[in-house]
């Protein structure tokens, strides 16, 4: 028997305030006043299957003991993983060109550590292992490892991003038919995976960025990019100092096109690299 569809699966102003704050208290989301119709879109299906016909009773729900499984399913409906490879481009022209070259001299012989916050599907630390792959190729890294730490907030999208496999359209976002056949090799179902010595290279591991970095260990680069625009700027704030604190003296933490660091002069250096702009941990 069908379970009945929610009649347009009601919200009221009281409950969407509600479910408002318990979305930036559990992943850091902020919401306007003016997503209600995301929250509508987004959770029909997940109240149909739970037998929910308004937000108000969604929520019941998600106060219960034993909630786990569900909050974690809303946190998933409600997080955007629009991703691309060598997304904005320069960030990896300048890693390639620049800061690559730059930290091997700076240690050799010890590895370097890439973190890739917030990664959803895979596309931005498996560009970043592409731009290590080439560097070697062409001799400019004598590194003996580039161990590469790739997290998100959904445990669905980790699962994807790990197998590494993608379907033609996706390969067609961002990526060239020559670097297609170098780092892809295609699959028995048609799909094209990653190639092993690259995702050897990534280790993909849940986190939400509003707890602990601590386990994480330190790193020589940071990307956290197209993430903070979705949390409020006191959750920005702490955010920043807690990537700080993950950064090697020196490190460099590359942002979003449309992201700005606040006032921080005594943590980070802004330095301008046209296009685009990387920050120094001090």
């Amino acid at each position: 028997m069908l379970t009945p569809q929610p009649p347009g699966f009601q919200i009221a102003p009281d409950d969407f305030r509600e479910f408002c704050r318990f979305l930036e208290e559990h992943s850091g989301i902020l919401l306007t006043e003016s997503k209600q119709y995301l929250v509508q879109s987004r959770l029909r299906e997940l109240a149909r299957v739970n037998h929910c016909v308004d937000l108000k009773a969604l929520l019941v729900l998600l106060q219960r003991p034993g909630s786990m499984r569900l909050r974690e399913q809303v946190i998933e409906a409600m997080t955007t993983h629009e991703t691309l490879w060598f997304r904005d481009s320069h960030p990896f022209m300048l890693l390639q060109t620049k800061l690559l070259p730059e930290l091997s001299e700076q240690r050799p012989g010890q590895p370097l550590r890439i973190w890739s916050a917030a990664c959803a599907t895979g596309q931005e630390p498996y560009s970043i292992s592409m731009i290590v792959d080439e560097c070697r190729t062409v001799g400019r890294l004598r590194l003996p490892a580039v161990d590469v730490v790739a997290t998100d907030i959904s445990t669905q999208v980790l699962a994807t991003a790990r197998r590494g496999e993608y379907e033609m359209l996706a390969l067609g976002r961002g990526l060239s038919p020559e670097q297609r056949q170098r780092f892809f090799e295609q699959t028995s179902s048609g799909s094209w995976q990653v190639k092993s010595r690259l995702r050897d290279m990534v280790r993909f591991q849940q986190l939400n960025l509003l707890g602990s970095y601590s386990a994480l260990g330190k790193f020589d680069v940071i990307f956290c990019r197209n993430v903070l625009i979705y949390f409020s700027s006191d959750r920005k704030l702490e955010i920043l100092h807690k990537l700080h604190g993950s950064l090697r003296p020196g490190g460099y933490l590359f942002l979003g096109a449309s992201e700005f660091l606040p006032a921080m002069d005594d943590k980070y250096r802004m330095i301008h690299c046209r296009p685009g702009i990387v920050y120094q941990a001090l």
